[in-house]
């Protein structure tokens, strides 16, 4: 952008390529059946547990992909500003949402990591999402597994263009 365009208020929106995937992801994540047949907790924390699994799955795609991952950059980007204004809502001032902000990213590094192993077998995922999701009371993680699996398998045959342009429906 040059000098002008700065001056002048003309702001171009560095997310935009991005955006659409952005809103699929949390379109994903608010899907019913999480919540009603897979065991979620339907809470504050089991709705970021569902953002943070889709957007794990498809950062762990992305990453795959050489041209995707500075986009993924801009994709996590998204996921920050979204998750401070969240909390912002929920009336957290500036001096703590920081601090929030950054349990939230490693709570999303942490999903990215249990799913890495548990995807690659290295660990059951079952057991991987049984410890880093809020399942309701009594579920267990098996029916969780196999959506998770299909997600995941569904985004590896999404191309690079599809992807970023937000067609990950099943």
């Amino acid at each position: 952008m040059g000098l002008l365009d700065r001056l002048l208020g003309k702001k171009t929106d560095e997310h935009a390529e991005v955006r659409p995937l952005w809103h699929a992801i949390v379109s994903l994540a608010r899907t019913p059946r999480w919540y009603a047949e897979l065991g979620l907790a339907d809470t504050v924390p089991g709705r970021f547990d569902a953002v943070a699994l889709v957007m794990a799955l498809v950062l762990l795609r992305m990453e795959r992909e050489p041209e995707l991952v500075r986009k993924s950059i801009l994709l996590t980007e998204l996921f920050v500003t979204d998750m401070d204004a969240q909390l912002r809502e929920t009336g957290l001032g500036d001096m703590v949402v920081g601090k929030h902000v950054s349990k939230l990213m490693g709570a999303l590094g942490g999903r990215m990591d249990a799913l890495r192993g548990g995807l690659a077998g290295t660990e059951p995922l079952e057991a991987a999402l049984e410890r880093n999701m809020s399942l309701v009371e009594g579920a267990t993680a098996a029916g969780l597994a196999a959506e998770v699996r299909a997600l995941a398998d569904l985004l590896d045959t999404c191309d690079a263009a599809g992807l970023l342009a937000g067609r990950i429906a099943p």
